[in-house]
């Protein structure tokens, strides 16, 4: 068991806010079209599909909204090609950036980013400036409503899991990012609530921004998660709402 983590109060945050957007479902279609493309609409045999779907579902979004973004984009992928682009930065105060896009207009994107960055007293720059901070892992956030912590640590071990983190009444799973999927299924069979999944960048040490940051902090990453390019932003800065929730 590791020390401490805010990755949940971070995660949760941003789910709150994204629940309170249109754009979500828009943003996890996206993600569908770019799994069928690359591994075909049959999730049995299309891992990634399987990972999007299981997000899909924890994030509310009804089957059949989910099958329909499966067979669009199964039938369309000729007519939109989205990329996936990652972009690095630094926000106000030095805190750490990572921006995951899926875009049909890199040029749209690219700049819609970089003005996000200039405009709250960021610098975006260039691969590899800040993603050396951070680890790509599995993450799967448990409901930890009657579970004792030793017995869930000993389930997600078995499970495949590479450690396991309690936070505020949930359970964060970290995994391998090959060992992702079936450490989640292998936790779906337990018929454990999962209240979020996803394949993030995971930052090794979290930074305090000064007061003077905080709300230029907060600007740029509700700016970039507004835009519909915008899949994910992550980021090491501890800012003082998470605090207080801790």
């Amino acid at each position: 068991m590791s020390g401490h983590s805010k990755w949940a109060n971070i995660k949760n945050k941003k789910a709150k806010g994204d629940a309170a957007r249109a754009n979500v479902f828009t943003k996890i279609g996206r993600e569908l079209a770019i799994a069928v493309k690359q591994g075909g609409p049959n999730p049995d045999s299309n891992s990634r599909l399987r990972d999007v779907i299981a997000k899909a579902k924890a994030a509310n979004m009804p089957n059949d909204n989910i099958f329909r973004s499966i067979k669009k984009a199964s039938g369309e992928l000729g007519s939109v090609n989205y990329e996936e682009i990652t972009y690095e930065g630094y926000a106000a105060g030095g805190v750490a950036v990572i921006v995951e896009t899926l875009t049909d207009n890199k040029n749209r994107t690219a700049g819609d980013v970089r003005c996000a960055f200039d405009k709250f007293g960021g610098n975006l720059g260039s691969t590899g400036c800040v993603s050396y901070m951070f680890n790509k892992k599995g993450v799967i956030v448990i409901d930890g409503d009657g579970l004792e912590e030793d017995d869930f640590m000993l389930l997600a071990l078995d499970a495949g899991a590479d450690d396991v983190q309690s936070d505020e009444g949930v359970y964060e799973v970290y995994t391998l990012p090959q060992n992702y999927t079936a450490v989640r299924e292998n936790l779906e069979k337990q018929g454990l609530k999962i209240l979020s999944s996803e394949l993030a960048m995971v930052p090794e040490n979290y930074v305090t921004p000064d007061d003077a940051s905080v709300q230029k902090i907060l600007n740029l990453i509700d700016r970039l998660e507004e835009n519909d390019d915008v899949q994910n932003v992550f980021h090491n800065a501890v800012l003082p709402e998470e605090e207080e929730e801790e």
